[in-house]
């Protein structure tokens, strides 16, 4: 990373402090996450950049908060975890994300993988995702106003894919689109509490990891302006 985009990713210290932000990595690793470049990418984005104004003083808590259209920031440790299983098996070139939501997410994707491909079917809350990145100068996305239960079809495949809402089955579209040995990282199920799962494409088909309990907003079809 560049000074630039090290001072870019660092502004705002003195509202949001490096004490604060130390605070909430200490808290990750405490509760198992472990991978240090995940971590490191955590600690240098300006979580606060990524919320309104007004919760910007809660930015580095280790919770979900509103962004509007009844969508939510993901907490710094559902982000990290979905991250680390993504990445678990090395690094990965090509990555496609589904719900760009705030762009917090893809943020954090952005330093750790070559290429990412963000696919939102809210066009306000992707256009203002792509101004925090640019702000950021994160210059390796490439964003789709869609469906995200279609995924980006023309771009296929991909080494990975991570979703950031819950979809009451696995989308057929997104398992299509992913690479040989890629890894696809969604929660899944319809009620209030999902199952966050790891599939993985192998060579006969896929194996299916149940993983955590978790509670995400609905992965919606058809896109809206």
């Amino acid at each position: 990373m560049s000074r630039e985009q090290d001072e870019l990713m660092r502004r705002g210290i003195g509202m949001t402090s490096q004490r604060t932000r130390e605070r909430l990595i200490q808290r990750l690793y405490e509760e198992g996450l472990s991978n240090p470049h995940v971590l490191e990418a955590i600690r240098r984005t300006p979580r606060h950049l990524f919320v309104d104004e007004a919760l910007s003083h809660r930015a580095y808590e280790d919770t979900a908060l509103p962004i509007g259209h009844n969508q939510t920031i993901s907490q710094p440790y559902m982000v990290a975890r979905m991250t680390e299983l993504l990445l678990a098996a090395g690094p990965l070139d090509k990555v496609m994300e589904i719900g760009t939501g705030s762009g917090y997410q893809t943020a954090i994707l952005a330093q750790l993988v070559e290429r990412v491909f963000s696919v939102e079917r809210i066009q306000g809350l992707q256009d203002r995702a792509k101004e925090r990145l640019s702000e950021l100068n994160l210059r390796n996305v490439v964003f789709r106003w869609g469906d995200g239960w279609e995924g980006w079809s023309a771009l296929a495949p991909y080494n990975g894919i991570i979703v950031t809402a819950a979809a009451a089955e696995v989308p057929q579209a997104l398992l299509d689109q992913l690479a040989p040995e890629g890894r696809l990282v969604i929660p899944v199920g319809g009620g209030e509490v999902q199952q966050l799962m790891l599939i993985i494409r192998e060579e006969n088909g896929f194996s299916h990891h149940v993983l955590d309990a978790v509670r995400f907003v609905p992965l919606l079809s058809g896109p809206l302006a």
